[in-house]
């Protein structure tokens, strides 16, 4: 018999949570000095990266959509990225590029985006309101910036209702 691992920890986000970790971030990307661009990875960082342009007063806003095909048999590093979206090479030479998602888990996505920059000629730097160094598939790789460490899974107030069911049965709304 397989032991079955422990549960994961969830965290539910208020608003004010995450105004806190906008206002932690963004006084470590001031003192980094200026960015050229944004470019935010759909959907986890669409509304921190939204936050973040308006608190930068950063106007030049890119996507990109990033998917790793494959299923459970698929070992994690040996899957390539399908870019779904992209902006376009001359969008991004030259740019000093800020890469913005939620949560910095395996690190994949975020990690495959800051190549795609590169590739194109700009000089980007990553960004996430989470970094989770315990499922992190980089050793030594980790995001430029971020607002905290966990190990949980966390739960952002702009997700609540979408299929959580299960999560949400301590009083405050969390196991």
């Amino acid at each position: 018999m397989q032991d079955r691992p422990e549960p994961i920890r969830h965290e539910l986000l208020t608003w004010e949570d995450v105004d806190h970790l906008i206002d932690i971030l963004t006084g470590q990307l001031r003192e980094a000095g200026e960015f050229d661009a944004i470019v935010l990875i759909t959907r986890g960082g669409i509304i921190p990266g939204g936050l973040i342009c308006e608190a930068m007063n950063i106007r030049w806003v890119l996507t990109a959509a990033v998917r790793f095909p494959g299923g459970i048999d698929t070992k994690p590093l040996a899957a390539w990225p399908e870019f779904l979206q992209f902006p376009a090479d001359q969008l991004l030479a030259g740019r000093h590029a800020l890469v913005v998602d939620d949560v910095w888990g395996s690190g994949r996505t975020i990690t495959a985006v800051r190549g795609r920059v590169e590739a194109a000629g700009g000089t980007p730097a990553t960004c996430v309101l989470h970094f989770n160094p315990y499922r992190s598939l980089f050793n030594q790789a980790k995001p430029d910036f971020y607002g905290a460490v966990t190990d949980a899974h966390i739960i952002y107030p702009w997700e609540i209702g979408r299929g959580l069911d299960g999560i949400m049965t301590g009083p405050t709304g969390v196991n």
